[in-house]
Parts: C-alpha cells; structure tokens; sequence
C-alpha cells in the first residue's frame, strides 16, 4: 500500500473545532442535542462528534488566518442560534467543569460505536473537547521533518490553549486534564518521531495489516501528517473558548510551520528534543500551564515556558507580517498577559464558588470574548494540588 501525500504549494488553513452544548442550568445535554440541532445547519461544516453533547465546526480551506477568523466567527454565530432555538448554549473549552461521562449519549455515527466497542472505558470517558489546526506542506518528507521539529513546541500549544482544569466537579490541580485523558487512547498522545516518509508508511501499514486501525483517520497523534489533504494537523490545543485566542494559535501554528518548513528547504538544522524530553515537557505543560519551566537542552537546563513563548512571537513576527496574520500572531502575548481559560475559570470558581457560574462565563466569553481582568485576581496561577469542591 502506498500511502500518497497530496502537497500543497501554499501554506493553507484548515480549523476544526469541538463546541459542547450545554442545557440552561449550565450542564453537558444528555439527550439527542447535537441530532436536534444539526439538521438547521449545513452538514458540509458542521459534524458529529463521538457523543451527541458535541458537535464539530469546520473551516474550509482557507488562504489565511483571516479567512480562518470570517470563517469561523459566522458559524459559530450560526452554531450559537442553531443551538437557542432548541434551548441549549454553546461553549469550547478542553473539558466541562462539573458533567460526567457516565451520563452522555453517544452520536448515532456506526464509526464511533466501533470505536467504544474496540477501546471500551478509554473511549468511554472521552468526555473531553479539542481543536484542530491544519497547515498546508509541500512533500511527505517536509511533513516528517517539520513534524518531528514541532514535537518541541507541543507544550507551547498545550500551555497556550489550557482550558481544563476541572474535571467531573473538581479541580484537578492541572491546566489541562483532557491531554492525559486523551492519551489513554492507544493511538493518542505524542506522535513518534519518523527518520522520513517511507517510514511513516512502513509505520501505517503496520497498523492497517493489524487491524489496530483502519485508516490513518484513527491515528490521534497531537501532530500527524494528513496525506489526503496535504497538510500537517496540530491536534494539541484544548478546547479555545474565545476567537480572538483560537486566532492567535492558529497564527502562531501556521507561522511555526512554514518557519521550520523553510529551514528544512534551505538545508538548516531544526529544532527537535529527545522523546523523553518532548514527554516531560508536555507533562510540565499539562501540570502547570503557563507557569511551567520546560526543559531546554539535553543536559537538563530549564527555562520559563512564558519566556520562551516570548521568544517563539519575536522569532516568527516576520514570517507572520509575510503571512498577513502579524496582528493575530502578536495576541500571543495578550494571552501571556491575561492568563489562559484554565485562569479565568479558577477566578471565576474563586468569586462564586459555583461551577455553574463557570459555565455561564464561558457561554458569554464564547459570544463577547474576554473580559478585562478583575482587579486584586492572581494571573497566570494554579492550585498546587487537586481541592475538592464544597459539598465533598
């Protein structure tokens, strides 16, 4: 089997977000929600997800971040009504604060019953919201070797998009619960790291012949080359429940791409850590968000996660300028400023005591963006241990 990669001369976007619907009192829908509201809207960008709470809303392919920002800002408003008319809101974080997955119906899609059925409980519980980024490349080896170099940068993403600090009613102590929950799947998680694209076909093969897979769909990598689109797809990010932040992302992840595509072109080295240390730093990212120290050289040296997302914007400020998406690129740094959603859901949490309140901030943050900062509230700050709620 020859697995052909479909190369696209531009560096295109494509975004796929996972919104969860979520009833008046601030809790997931546990009936039919997504198979209500879907046939108001049109199924060539709206989807299904694996459990009815969910559905999935897709850009088409777009030249640049600015096509990705009308794009998704009219649907998500379409989403948004959709959803009112049938007496749900929308939200789009990493993971709901309080529902659980024992109380979730899954979507009629025989695909996602196969998947329960092969995966059972690590399906299950996958209770959990993301966001996919694709980034046109050139070659399937230009997709190996950018990819490989993106494994450095996963707790960048990870850190910058953290919005799940809460998990089935209680603070987890981490920014984002939902990346270790994805990560009990056995096709999720870090990608390997392949020497070039006869490997990676090797490698899918391997899979198919098996039976573990039967697609490379059904590879949930947190970077994977997408050969029928010709893309790599950034599958890090939790859930971003602003657009103003899913922007300045998805502006950082088509910038990062064609930087390290260009160096590879050009024959320069690029970036890339051992596996060990792409794990601990994602660990790192996932438990302390953007108040981790990652590790930065083989011998162990540390340095601020926040700094080095500083130096990541200033390196790729003019590769975004070229790109068109310099303003979008540059909200990176209001993001290192006002804190992540995991923040701003432990502010929230912290004023009110009511996980309901949560929700009710993420619906509006969803509509209007995000608020200025409370005066006397912390940014940036984590609990040190996972507190149980009031009433445990």
């Amino acid at each position: 089997m020859n697995i052909v990669f479909n190369g696209s001369d531009k560096p295109t976007l494509g975004v796929e977000i996972e919104c969860q619907i979520v009833d008046e009192s601030g809790a997931l829908a546990t009936d039919t929600a997504a198979t209500k509201i879907l046939p108001n809207l049109d199924d060539k960008w709206f989807k299904h997800e694996l459990l009815e709470c969910t559905i999935e809303v897709i850009t088409d392919v777009c030249q640049n971040v600015g096509e990705v920002r009308a794009e998704l800002g009219a649907k998500i408003e379409q989403l948004i009504e959709a959803s009112e008319d049938q007496g749900y809101r929308v939200i789009c974080t990493g993971t709901h604060p309080f529902s659980s997955w024992t109380d979730q119906t899954v979507s009629p899609d025989p695909r996602y019953h196969r998947l329960i059925e092969n995966c059972q409980w690590t399906a299950r519980r996958l209770l959990i919201f993301g966001v996919h980024v694709h980034v046109g490349v050139r070659s399937g080896e230009e997709a190996i070797a950018v990819s490989n170099a993106l494994g450095t940068f996963i707790p960048h993403f990870l850190a910058l998009s953290s919005s799940s600090p809460f998990w089935q009613g209680r603070d987890t102590g981490l920014a984002s619960i939902r990346s270790k929950i994805f990560e009990s799947l056995p096709t999720a998680g870090l990608p390997y790291q392949m020497e070039n694209w006869g490997q990676f076909q090797r490698f899918m093969r391997t899979l198919i012949g098996a039976g573990t897979i039967r697609s490379i769909r059904e590879v949930w990598w947190d970077i994977r080359p997408h050969p029928g689109f010709g893309t790599l797809e950034s599958r890090i990010c939790d859930g971003i429940p602003t657009l103003d932040e899913l922007c300045a992302i998805t502006a950082m992840t088509q910038s990062l791409v064609v930087w390290l595509g260009e160096r590879y072109n050009s024959g320069l080295d690029l970036p890339t850590h051992r596996a060990w240390t792409i794990r601990e730093n994602k660990w790192r990212a996932a438990r302390y968000g953007l108040e981790a120290e990652i590790i930065r050289d083989e011998e162990g040296n540390l340095m601020s996660l926040r700094r080095s997302l500083g130096d990541m914007v200033e390196i790729l400020e003019p590769i975004a300028e070229r790109l068109g998406c310099r303003d979008d690129l540059l909200r990176v740094n209001s993001i290192l400023d006002r804190g992540t959603s995991a923040t701003r859901q432990r502010e929230v949490f912290g004023r009110t005591h009511d996980l309901s309140a949560v929700v009710d901030s993420l619906v509006t943050e969803l509509k209007e963006g995000v608020r200025p900062l409370p005066s006397m509230d912390m940014v940036g700050g984590t609990v040190v241990h996972g507190d149980p709620l009031q009433g445990e």
